[in-house]
């Protein structure tokens, strides 16, 4: 074998070995499983007060590496009808989960919002600096849990400052 054509191959190993390095630090690698004993889900009341609501068969993941990785799916006994009458509604649009969290199915949750037959309430506004936690009800009572960037978060993250109305910016944002 002549040197260029082991130049040719050493590239493209080394391109393979990167784009599989890469495709498993995304999906897998900083990902950790949420412990349903640890897991804590919150809806936010009409005066604007999270409150604790109970639920089953919990499961979620989240990651240190972002804060909008978070994902959860459960079951909540609280029909629709009542937790519209206590909670506050929002508007909300899932983000894709790694594949392998099968429970969650951002296009089948973003449709079901789309045609009514689901509910988007405010689990917790500003969990984190920016980042809302969503609520996503089903009529069967399963629920799905992501965190979206609310408007603060989206114009402190471009670098301006925040808009009227916006909690402080925590000195680690600035």
């Amino acid at each position: 074998m002549n040197a260029g054509k082991v130049f040719v191959l050493g590239i493209v190993l080394s391109g393979l070995i990167a784009g599989v390095a890469m495709y498993y630090l995304q999906v897998y690698a900083f990902y950790t499983e949420l412990e349903a004993e640890d897991a804590q889900v919150q809806l936010t009341t009409l005066d604007g007060v999270p409150e604790d609501v109970f639920f089953e068969e919990f499961q979620g993941i989240d990651s240190d590496s972002s804060p909008i990785r978070y994902r959860a799916c459960f079951q909540l006994e609280m029909s629709q009808a009542a937790l519209t009458e206590t909670y506050q509604i929002t508007e909300a649009e899932p983000l894709v989960a790694p594949g392998w969290f099968d429970c969650f199915d951002a296009r089948e949750i973003g449709e079901a919002l789309v045609s009514g037959t689901a509910v988007a309430f405010m689990g917790v506004e500003n969990i984190e600096y920016g980042i809302d936690r969503v609520v996503a009800v089903m009529p069967d009572g399963q629920a799905y849990a992501w965190h979206m960037i609310n408007a603060c978060g989206e114009v402190v993250f471009d670098g301006d400052p925040a808009p009227e109305g916006c909690p402080p910016v925590p000195e680690r944002e600035q």
